[in-house]
């Protein structure tokens, strides 16, 4: 955490962007139709505010840096995603492109390890509040233990550059 703390403000994106970010846009939060692959719903959007629309791609895109076998947070490190017919990242990022009129996405490595350092911060905050007694998540302490294991993947990301 403290590498990517340091990191992370000398390493700010080349460009700037303001939207409506939906703060906690992943899989889990999208309601799918049921006899089609088409997303009918975004839930859960008490985290929302503006900020960066990458920020919200690259939160999405967390599993793909994640290990499969992650207690949790459940990544697709090491997942056949052919097999399981899942859009590789590459795949995802350049149909987000084509929706967006984007030529490209520079910088996402810093888009990639600011958000894993902001997971590791909210499972930190979790912990915390295990800590204290007051965690609403009966599985506090075991959540917090992730923290490390998230800032590790970030600070991965960040020293090995730019791979956009």
């Amino acid at each position: 955490m403290d590498k990517l703390m340091d990191w992370l403000p000398k390493n700010l994106p080349s460009t700037d962007e303001c939207a409506i970010a939906h703060g906690d846009y992943r899989f889990g939060n999208l309601m799918l139709a049921p006899d089609r692959p088409d997303v009918i719903a975004i839930l859960d959007w008490e985290l929302s505010t503006l900020g960066h629309p990458l920020a919200d791609l690259a939160y999405y895109c967390l599993p793909y840096h994640l290990p499969s076998d992650m207690e949790g947070s459940r990544g697709l490190l090491g997942e056949d995603l052919e097999a399981l017919g899942v859009p590789t990242e590459q795949e995802t990022i350049t149909r987000y492109c084509q929706q967006t009129g984007r030529e490209g996405i520079a910088d996402w490595h810093v888009f990639l390890a600011f958000s894993l350092f902001r997971l590791a911060a909210i499972v930190q905050g979790v912990y915390a509040r295990a800590l204290q007694g007051n965690a609403a998540n009966a599985d506090a302490l075991q959540v917090g233990k992730r923290a490390s294991q998230l800032a590790e993947a970030g600070w991965k990301i960040a020293s090995e550059g730019d791979r956009s």
